[in-house]
C-alpha cells in the first residue's frame, strides 16, 4: 500500500469519502518514538499551511507539503514531520487562504489543548496520553448482557460545578480530575447511581458555555488535568461498577476565530449559522466533515473507555427551520417538508456504525420534537438510537407539580398522558440541568406550598420518576435539594446538608435509588407494556395514581400509589391481582426522610371484593403527598 507523508492512499481515500472512521489515528499531531511529531491536516482551496510553536519558537513554522496523488491530484491534505517536536509543546496552524489572509487555527484533531484564556492546541505523547487500564472486569460485563436488560439511573454531572476549592467565581479552583476520581466514585457508587452523564468534557473556551460550544472535540478540557488523568477517572468509575456518558454535541460548534470556523477563510465545516444559539452548524453534506464526526465519537469510544454517547440537540439538526419563525425565511426539501434529510442520514449513519463497531455501548437522543422512530433502527426507517430523552415527560410531570394542591384536579391528565406513548420509543426520563436554570427554579423551589410539603413534592416527584416506565436521570443537586438554581462557576451548596431536612432528604434519595437496584420489577421490563399496568388512572378528585410494575416472574410484581395531595387516608381500598398478603416495601413518607410516618407496618391481608378490576383488594393508610409501594409477601 503505497503512503503520502504517513498516511496511505485508502486512508485518503476513505477520508473524503466521509468513510475513515478513525481518522484520529493519522490526522493532527502524532508522536513518532521520541524522534518528533507527524502532522496531518485537511485544509483545501488555500495558499500554504505552516504548523508553528514552541518548538520553533513561534517564528516562521515549519512548512507543510499538500499530498499529491496518483495522476497529479491533489489530496488538499497537508503533512509533515518536526523533529525535536516533543511532548507537551503548544503549536498552531499557519493558515494562508487564496485571498492571502493568514488565520492561526488549534488543531482540530488535537488530543490536549492549552488551557484557557489560551487557544493553542498542546502536543500529546505517551506522558500525556498513557493509562494502563483497569477495567477489563467492566468491559467484559457490558459486554456479556445487553444495557436493555440493566436499571439505569443516571447521575448528570458538570465536573467544574460539583465541587470545588473555595468560592470565586472570577477564577473557580476546579477539582482535578484524579481528585473527582476519589470523590465523585465513591459518592454515586454509595447513592446508588448506576450511571455518570457527564456534560461536555471536550475542550471549549468560554466557561458560561458549560461545554456546548466546542473548539477541541478531540480534547478533554485542561481546566480538570492531562488526557491521561481523564481516563483515570473513567477507569475508576468502571471499576467502581458506574458507566459513563459523555454529553456530546455534533449539532454546532462556535464561533472563536481559533477554532473550526472558516478553518480556510470560507466556510469548510459549517454551512450556515444556528440562528437559535449564534453558533454554526456542521456541513453533514461534506464527506469529509463526516469522517471527523463519526470518528470522534468512536474515538471516545475506543481511546475513553466510554459507555454511551448523548447526542446533544438533535431536534436543531434534524429540521432545516429550527428557531426560524419568519415565513419568508423558511426552506424545504426536495420532498416539500422541513426535516433536514442530509443530517438525517448522518444521524442514521452515525448510530450504525457505532453500531457495528460497538455493539456493546449505547447512543441517547436529546430529542424534544414527534420525530417518529427515533429509537429504530435505520433499516426500518429509524434514527438507530437506543435511548430518547422523554422531554413530554419533564414537562407535563414538572408542570403539574408546579400546581397548587386545590387546582391539580383540572390538570390531572398531565400526569397520565405519558403512557399514552411511553413504549413509542425506549425513553429515560431527564430532570437535567436544563430544568433548574433560566429563571426556572430549582426542583424543589418549584413545589407549592410550605418547607415541609415542599421536601414531600420533590420527594414524591422522583418516586414518581422512579417507578414510571424508561430508565432515569437526575442532575447534581437534586439528591439534596438545593433551592437556589444551578450555577455553573461555583459548587453545589454542600453545606446544605448541615440542616436536617437536606440530610434527610440525601438518605431518602440514597434509599430510593438503592431500593430501585434492588427491585427488578421496576426496571426488568422498562421499554414494553408488559411491564407496567394501570389499576387506577383517573383518580383526578384524589389526584392518585394506582399502577402496577411486573418483572419477568409471574409473582415479582409491586403495586405503587402515588398521592399528590396533602390529605392522609386510612382504610383506604385499592385492587390487587392475586390474593394473599402484601407489605409495605417503601414509603416516601418516613420519618427518617422528613416525612410525617405514615406507614403501613405490618403485612396486609386480601379481601373479596372488586377494586380497580381486581378481585380482591388490601386496605391501606396513604401518606400526605407521598408514594408507597406494596409486594406480595409469604408471611
Amino acid at each position: 500500500m503505497a503512503e503520502y507523508g504517513h498516511l496511505t492512499e485508502n486512508e485518503i481515500t476513505l477520508f473524503h469519502q466521509g468513510k475513515d472512521f478513525r481518522c484520529y489515528r493519522k490526522f493532527g499531531a502524532h508522536a513518532q518514538g521520541g524522534k518528533g511529531f507527524h502532522f496531518a491536516l485537511w485544509a483545501p482551496r488555500v495558499k500554504s499551511v505552516h504548523v508553528i510553536g514552541e518548538f520553533d519558537g513561534w517564528r516562521d513554522g515549519i512548512p507543510m507539503a499538500c499530498v499529491d496523488l496518483p495522476g497529479g491530484s491533489q489530496s488538499d491534505i497537508w503533512t509533515c514531520f518536526v523533529p525535536g517536536a516533543i511532548d507537551g509543546m503548544l503549536y498552531k496552524f499557519r493558515i494562508e487562504t487564496l485571498s492571502g489572509e493568514v488565520l492561526y487555527k488549534a488543531d482540530p484533531f488535537a488530543f490536549f489543548a492549552e488551557k484557557r484564556p489560551g487557544t493553542a492546541s498542546r502536543l500529546a505523547g505517551p506522558n500525556t496520553l498513557k493509562h494502563r487500564w483497569n477495567d477489563e472486569e467492566w468491559i467484559k460485563q457490558r459486554k456479556s448482557e445487553s444495557h436493555f436488560k440493566k436499571p439505569m439511573n443516571i447521575y448528570e454531572v458538570h465536573l467544574g460545578s460539583w465541587k470545588q476549592h473555595g468560592k470565586n467565581a472570577e477564577d473557580p479552583v476546579f477539582f482535578s480530575y484524579r481528585e473527582l476520581a476519589k470523590e465523585l466514585t465513591s459518592y454515586v457508587k454509595d447513592m446508588g447511581y448506576t450511571h455518570v452523564e457527564l456534560m461536555p468534557v471536550m475542550e471549549h473556551p468560554f466557561d458560561g458555555s458549560w461545554g456546548y460550544q466546542t473548539t477541541g472535540y478531540y480534547a478533554p478540557t485542561s481546566r480538570y488535568g492531562l488526557p491521561k488523568d481523564f481516563k483515570y477517572l473513567i477507569d475508576c468509575f468502571h471499576q467502581a461498577g458506574i458507566g459513563v456518558i459523555l454529553d456530546w454535541v455534533p449539532g454546532h460548534f462556535c464561533r472563536d476565530a481559533h477554532g473550526l470556523c472558516r478553518f480556510n477563510g470560507s466556510e469548510l465545516f459549517e454551512s450556515e449559522e444556528h440562528v437559535e444559539w449564534g453558533t454554526y452548524k456542521f456541513d453533514y453534506s461534506r464527506p469529509e466533515v463526516r469522517s471527523f464526526l463519526i470518528s470522534n465519537a468512536i474515538f471516545w469510544l475506543e481511546e475513553y473507555h466510554v459507555d454511551g454517547i448523548r447526542v446533544d440537540g438533535v431536534s436543531s439538526m434534524l429540521y432545516l427551520n429550527y428557531g426560524i419563525d419568519d415565513p419568508a425565511q423558511k426552506r424545504f426539501n426536495h420532498k416539500g417538508g422541513e426535516e433536514d434529510l442530509v443530517a438525517q442520514a448522518f444521524l442514521q449513519e452515525l448510530n450504525e456504525v457505532i453500531g457495528r463497531l460497538h455493539p456493546d455501548v449505547f447512543t441517547v437522543a436529546e430529542e424534544s420534537t414527534a420525530w417518529p422512530l427515533v429509537t429504530y433502527p435505520p433499516e426500518e426507517g429509524g434514527l438507530g438510537f437506543h435511548y430518547k430523552w422523554d422531554m413530554g415527560w419533564m414537562n407535563d410531570t414538572l408542570r403539574y407539580c408546579a400546581l397548587d394542591f386545590p387546582f391539580r384536579d383540572g390538570s390531572h391528565q398531565l400526569l397520565t398522558f405519558s403512557m399514552m406513548y411511553a413504549f413509542n420509543e425506549n425513553f429515560i426520563l431527564p430532570l437535567s440541568h436544563d430544568e433548574v436554570v433560566h429563571g426556572k427554579c430549582s426542583l424543589i423551589q418549584r413545589m407549592p406550598g410550605d418547607y415541609w410539603r415542599q421536601f414531600a413534592g420533590l420527594r414524591l416527584l422522583l418516586m414518581y420518576q422512579m417507578c414510571h416506565s424508561g430508565g432515569k436521570l437526575n442532575f447534581m443537586g437534586n439528591e439534596i435539594g438545593q433551592f437556589i438554581e444551578w450555577r455553573f462557576y461555583e459548587g453545589l451548596e454542600w453545606f446544605l446538608l448541615d440542616y436536617d431536612a437536606h440530610a434527610r432528604h440525601q438518605k431518602f434519595v440514597k434509599a430510593m435509588n438503592h431500593f430501585y437496584l434492588n427491585t427488578p420489577s421496576l426496571w426488568q421490563q422498562n421499554y414494553d407494556w408488559s411491564g407496567y399496568q394501570w389499576l387506577d388512572a383517573d383518580n383526578r378528585d384524589q389526584s392518585i395514581l394506582l399502577f402496577k410494575r411486573q418483572g419477568k416472574k409471574e409473582d415479582d410484581f409491586t403495586i405503587i400509589l402515588l398521592n399528590f395531595q396533602p390529605d392522609t387516608y386510612k382504610e383506604y381500598k385499592i385492587g390487587v391481582p392475586a390474593a394473599g398478603a402484601y407489605r409495605e416495601i417503601f414509603n416516601s413518607d418516613r420519618e427518617e426522610f422528613g416525612g410525617s410516618n405514615h406507614i403501613n407496618p405490618r403485612p396486609l391481608k386480601t379481601k373479596k371484593g372488586v377494586y380497580h378490576g381486581q378481585e380482591q383488594y388490601i386496605e391501606i393508610i396513604v401518606p400526605p403527598i407521598g408514594a408507597v409501594i406494596f409486594a406480595p409477601t409469604l408471611t
